[in-house]
């Protein structure tokens, strides 16, 4: 059933705009030269940091329609009468999100890196980190967006909760902290299910 799950929601990413948020990410990469200048050098410095922020934005946009569709149309309390439990949806919900907008991503990195003037070796040791910390940049959406269903603002609630909670994805995969980044994606991966299950629960008091 988690299987069928995980199909139903990527059907619904890909039928519902999941390219919006890759087109973000390389909006945002075409534009940093145009606000720093064309020096190759300093682009190529600063590129790959710039590569992360630009995944960290683009990955606000899906977020409410990771959780609120499904609890507006009564689905989620479906799953539970069928005995599928909060946590092993919103698990579902994480794998389905990560499949929707991790290969894209590491996909649009590449373009994205000849934009900003990024080397062969530096693209590859960042697409490294982003493979590494896009579980938990997922996870954490997801937990974000469980809290935030129903709330009124959430667009704006969720970005408020999620880019402050991403930064140590931030610094150590712009850092290429590699171990201290996969410690930290872990821990958002395996937490964020417990956190999502509580919230959709609490969203039926």
């Amino acid at each position: 059933m988690i299987g069928a799950l995980i199909a139903r929601d990527l059907r619904r990413a890909f039928a519902g705009g999941a390219w919006l948020p890759i087109a973000f990410f390389l909006l945002v990469a075409a534009l940093i030269p145009f606000a720093v200048g064309p020096d190759a050098r300093l682009l190529a410095r600063i590129g790959p940091g710039i590569l992360w922020i630009a995944a960290l934005t683009a990955a606000l946009l899906p977020i409410e329609r990771l959780v609120e569709p499904d609890r507006a149309d009564g689905i989620l309390d479906q799953l539970t009468l069928h005995g599928m439990a909060e946590e092993t949806v919103a698990f579902a919900k994480i794998a389905a999100h990560w499949l929707a907008f991790a290969p894209l991503l590491l996909i649009a990195a590449v373009p994205a890196s000849a934009l900003l003037a990024i080397d062969g070796e530096t693209l590859l040791r960042t697409e490294i980190a982003l493979l590494i910390g896009t579980p938990g940049l997922a996870a954490l959406a997801v937990a974000v967006a469980a809290v935030t269903a129903g709330l009124p603002r959430a667009g704006a609630l969720a970005g408020l909760l999620l880019l402050p909670l991403a930064v140590p994805l931030l610094i150590f995969g712009a850092a290429e902290a590699l171990l201290l980044e996969g410690a930290v994606s872990l821990l958002l991966t395996a937490a964020a299910p417990f956190v999502a299950g509580a919230a959709i629960r609490a969203s039926r008091t």
